[in-house]
């Protein structure tokens, strides 16, 4: 399950900001997933609950936001939204699209004491 260490760098980022910011406790982490990441948010919430024990973010409130699927096609040159890049451009039909963002993942947004 790529989900634990996932969590595990988010946690690292998390625990770094302590450290440069100087808070000790962390109530809520607002997180964006774009909606192309190979990532399972249930599985992330659970993972986040195990990783985060012990730690200034041990009880946090874990916050996804999921950010849309982007591509351009290569047929007919528009920027399209994009559920899934297998199903191609949803404007024109055509399989020739390249993704643009929908694949990512950051931590956006720390509540913080």
């Amino acid at each position: 399950m790529h989900e634990m260490s996932l969590t595990q760098g988010m946690l690292d980022v998390i625990e770094d900001s302590a450290r440069r910011e100087g808070f000790v406790r962390v109530n809520a982490v607002w997180l964006e997933i774009g909606q192309l990441a190979p990532v399972e948010p249930r599985a992330l919430r659970f993972c986040f609950d195990v990783v985060t024990r012990g730690t200034c973010a041990e009880g946090a409130r874990l916050e996804i936001v999921v950010t849309p699927g982007m591509a351009w096609c290569l047929e007919c040159s528009a920027s399209v939204a994009l559920a899934d890049p297998r199903s191609g451009c949803p404007r024109c039909g055509s399989s020739q699209v390249q993704v643009t963002a929908g694949t990512d993942m950051r931590v956006k947004e720390l509540e913080v004491e």
